[in-house]
C-alpha cells in the first residue's frame, strides 16, 4: 500500500506536529481566557493592572513559542510525492473554495438537463412510432399497386362526433360560450366568448385545432380592419404556443378540452395579478401568459 501511495513523510515529526498544534490551541485559549477574566485578586487598581499585564505577556510568549515550534516541525514533516493515487480527479478536493470551483453545481445542472433531454426524446420516439413512418427493405421492393396505403383514422372524424365533443365542452364551462359553425364544408369554426373580456376564433380541421385568433370583446370578429392591438397579439401568440404544447394525436378530444381549459383562464385577464412580481400592469399590459399546468398568470417578462 505504501508503494502505491508513495508518500515520503516523517511520521515521527508528523506526530510531534500534531502535539504542537494542540499546544498552540491551548496557548491561544489561555490568552482569550485571560482577556475574559480581566483584573482580579488584587486590592489596589495598580496591583491588578500589573498582575494582568504580566499574565497576559506570559500567555503571549507561550503562543509565540508554540508557533515557532510548529513551524520548525512543519519543515521536518516532508511533502507527498507528485504522483497522486487518484490521478487528475483526485486534485478536485485540494481547492475547497466553492466560488472558484463550481464544478458540483455545473455537473448537477448538466445531469438535470440530460434527464430532461432523455425524457423528451422518449416522448418523441413514442409519437413517431405511433405514426408508422418506418419502411422496411421488403416494402421498398413491393410495387405501388400492391403496397397498402395507411388510411388516417384520427384525422377524419364524422361531424356529429365533433359537434358532440364541442357541446360537452360548452356545458363544462358555463361562463364561456362556444358557437360552432361550418362556413367551408365540414371544417368547423368556433367562436369562443370569454365573459366580457375576449373573443377567440378557433379554426378546426376535424377535431384538430389549426389556428386561433384573439379579438377584443367589442370588436367585429367577422371583418379584418388591419388593426391589431399589442394585447391581442400577445394573447394570440400565447394561444399558438399552447396549441404546440397540447399535442396528443391519439386523443384529440383530450387536446381540445385541455386547450379550452387553458383558454378559460383568460376570463380573469384584468383581475389576476402576476404571480412573480405581484403587479397588475407592466409596461401598460396585464399578465398575458398562463402557465400550461397551473394556469397561473404571469407577465411575459416575468415567466422566464
Amino acid at each position: 500500500m505504501a508503494d502505491v501511495i508513495n508518500v515520503s513523510v516523517n511520521l515521527e515529526a508528523f506526530s510531534q506536529a500534531i502535539s504542537a498544534i494542540q499546544a498552540l490551541r491551548s496557548s491561544v485559549s489561555r490568552v482569550f481566557d485571560c482577556l475574559k477574566d480581566g483584573m482580579r485578586n488584587k486590592e489596589t487598581l495598580e496591583g491588578r493592572e500589573k498582575a494582568f499585564i504580566a499574565h497576559f505577556q506570559d500567555n503571549l510568549h507561550s503562543v509565540n513559542r508554540d508557533l515557532n515550534e510548529l513551524e520548525r516541525l512543519s519543515n521536518l514533516v516532508g511533502k507527498p510525492s507528485e504522483n497522486h493515487p487518484l490521478h487528475n480527479s483526485g486534485l478536485l478536493s485540494l481547492d475547497p473554495v466553492q466560488d472558484k470551483t463550481p464544478l458540483y453545481s455545473q455537473l448537477l445542472q448538466a445531469y438535470k438537463w440530460s434527464n430532461k433531454l432523455q425524457y423528451h426524446a422518449g416522448l418523441a420516439s413514442g409519437l413517431l412510432n405511433q405514426q408508422s413512418l418506418k419502411r422496411s427493405a421488403n416494402q421498398m421492393g413491393v410495387s405501388a399497386k400492391r403496397r397498402p396505403k395507411a388510411q388516417p383514422t384520427t384525422l377524419v372524424l364524422p361531424p356529429q362526433y365533433v359537434d358532440d365533443v364541442i357541446n360537452r365542452i360548452d356545458r363544462m364551462f358555463p361562463e364561456m360560450s362556444i358557437q360552432l359553425s361550418r362556413p367551408n364544408g365540414t371544417s368547423a369554426m368556433l367562436l369562443v366568448t370569454l365573459g366580457k373580456v375576449l373573443k377567440v376564433i378557433v379554426v378546426m380541421r376535424s377535431l384538430f385545432i389549426d389556428r386561433t385568433i384573439v379579438k377584443g370583446y367589442n370588436e367585429n370578429v367577422y371583418t379584418e380592419d388591419g388593426k391589431v392591438s399589442i394585447l391581442e397579439s400577445c394573447v394570440t401568440d400565447h394561444a399558438t404556443t399552447a396549441l404546440l404544447h397540447y399535442q396528443l394525436p391519439q386523443m384529440p378530444d383530450v387536446v381540445v378540452r385541455s386547450f379550452m381549459t387553458w383558454l378559460r383562464s383568460y376570463i380573469k385577464l384584468f383581475q389576476a395579478p402576476c404571480q412573480r412580481c405581484g403587479k397588475f400592469l407592466q409596461d401598460g399590459l396585464p399578465p398575458t401568459w398562463r402557465d400550461f399546468r397551473t394556469l397561473e398568470a404571469f407577465h411575459d417578462t416575468c415567466r422566464q
